[in-house]
């Protein structure tokens, strides 16, 4: 533990102006006051109130005077009458929009704050919570979109993910007093779906001799990807170790700049032995190290929209280009779900499935919903990622959103790819949010000049990243490219793919084949001929 308070003792000597609003009330203190709150006005919301305590509950208050709301969805799973619930919160509260995240969650946006205190209070109704799903908390914890289902399953991570949860969920001791955000997932299939590597803390489905457990990855953020722990953690040591993780970061993560803050950086500081022999004592455990890896398998998704999972069980895929959503559309896949006996499971490439029996299938494809949302089924919505954007975050450079859409659109017209995955991840400014780092294609908004001089939205491009077989950062393929100009870049490079894939293969198994060996200079050139 020595190494890590002497970390402490270097990085904390000046604590940043978050921490010192920490010291002003709790949050929970915010929350018992939320009603009263709601009914006074904006006039009277301090703006510590708005800047961080009510972020601790999923509370956004953006610049049009209304709120985006988190709602945590553990694991991404919903059932008929949560979905039902937040579709219709969102039709009489929130304008009848919806945005499913990178974290399996759903964000309601144009909430007044009037309305707040009542739409938690009825989502808490239907057993879903807003709790700590902003600022210095928990956020939700992912897995794969199949947990737990048919011939995948090895391992079903809900139960773990509820256990874990139930640690720090609405617990005081834990509600905005992290020095940073904590993203954790959980992996127990033999298919990373869910961008296993790219989270603070990482059980990924390993094996050890006869034993099935998890490897232990940790210190993941946007345009890093975890490192082993070396350690394989049994299934009955899950709950010890996170524990032991969440609590030396709490004691001992840095609390001075908050862009470095994250437990990354705490491990940088420190060095992963260290760390290691910190979880050690403070679980009082003895680890076997370091397992074979069983999350090797990738996930393709063919035309049909259909995923056959085995033992009876299939998935239905409702391609949500960039995550845009409505409450009315949620309430009809409720319906068409409940009438498939069926469950609703949210991915984190802003997309859902509905979960059904094989011989439900055919209920689920004759209904009107699935057939407008097959409209959208070509192969650049089915593994697109965009955040927010200008529309609704101050953080945006460009639109995003539908700069994401505008392109799949052109995509899907100038070179379609029957049976093909390429994922297009999209963040509107260099904070990440849409994960672009980790993309087969990845766009970072930017502003650029035109061939004129005019200054323009752009994108820089970046090419190969890994996130189902393996970890890996893409390479900046183009810098500040304007949006007119990217989309006849990125076809280039579909029209190369298209010509040399072999066998129906991914993007990433393309870019591992072909493009991995060559330099960008060389890509470049052969796009730009």
């Amino acid at each position: 533990m020595s190494k890590l308070q002497q970390a402490f003792n270097e990085r904390n000597n000046k604590i940043n102006k978050i921490e010192k609003i920490k010291e002003l009330k709790t949050p929970m203190s915010i929350y018992n006051r939320l009603n009263s709150i709601s009914s006074s006005g904006l006039e009277y919301l301090k703006e510590e109130d708005s800047s961080f305590f009510l972020k601790c509950f999923g509370a956004f208050l953006k610049k049009d005077g209304k709120f985006m709301l988190r709602v945590r969805i553990p694991a991404g799973q919903l059932n008929i009458e949560q979905a039902t619930k937040i579709g219709e919160l969102s039709k009489v509260y929130g304008e009848d929009y919806i945005d499913i995240t990178t974290r399996q969650q759903i964000e309601l946006r144009y909430i007044k704050l009037e309305n707040l205190y009542t739409v938690i209070k009825e989502l808490e109704e239907v057993g879903i919570s807003t709790f700590q799903t902003g600022v210095d908390n928990f956020r939700n914890i992912v897995t794969s979109s199949f947990d737990g289902l048919g011939d995948l399953n090895i391992i079903k991570t809900k139960p773990f993910i509820d256990e874990l949860q139930s640690i720090f969920l609405k617990e005081e001791e834990w509600i905005g007093t992290l020095p940073r955000k904590f993203n954790t997932a959980m992996l127990g299939i033999p298919m990373n779906d869910c961008n296993i590597y790219g989270h603070d803390c990482c059980f990924i489905l390993a094996q050890k001799d006869d034993d099935i457990g998890f490897n232990l990855y940790l210190g993941g953020r946007v345009g890093v990807q975890a490192s082993d722990t070396g350690l394989f953690i049994k299934q009955n040591e899950v709950k010890a170790v996170f524990n032991a993780v969440i609590h030396l970061f709490k004691e001992y993560g840095f609390r001075d700049n908050r862009n470095k803050n994250r437990l990354h950086f705490l491990l940088e500081a420190v060095g992963m032995d260290a760390f290691v022999d910190a979880i050690k004592t403070q679980s009082g455990l003895l680890f076997e190290s370091s397992g074979k890896i069983l999350a090797t398998e990738e996930f393709m998704l063919d035309e049909s929209g259909v995923l056959d999972l085995g033992q009876g069980t299939s998935a239905v895929h409702i391609s949500i280009p960039s995550g845009i959503f409505t409450g009315e559309s949620l309430i009809e896949v409720a319906n068409i779900a409940a009438q498939a006996d069926g469950e609703i499971r949210l991915s984190v490439e802003q997309s859902l499935y509905i979960i059904t029996g094989t011989e439900k299938v055919t209920t689920i494809k004759e209904s009107l919903l699935f057939n407008i949302y097959q409209r959208y089924h070509n192969t650049y919505f089915n593994h697109q990622i965009a955040c927010a954007g200008t529309a609704t975050c101050a953080f945006g450079v460009i639109e995003n959103k539908p700069d994401a859409i505008e392109m799949a659109n052109f995509l899907q017209k100038e070179v379609p790819i029957p049976g093909g995955k390429v994922r297009m991840y999209w963040s509107a400014c260099p904070k990440g949010c849409g994960i672009h780092g980790v993309a087969d294609i990845g766009f970072e908004g930017c502003i650029t000049k035109d061939s004129t001089g005019e200054k323009v939205d752009g994108v820089h491009i970046f090419l190969g990243g890994k996130a189902t077989r393996e970890a890996k950062e893409a390479r900046v393929l183009y810098k500040s490219v304007p949006l007119k100009e990217a989309k006849f870049k990125v076809k280039k490079l579909m029209e190369l793919y298209k010509a040399k894939r072999e066998n129906g293969e991914s993007f990433e198994s393309f870019d591992s084949r072909v493009l991995s060996s060559l330099s960008i200079e060389e890509i470049v050139e052969m796009l730009d001929k």
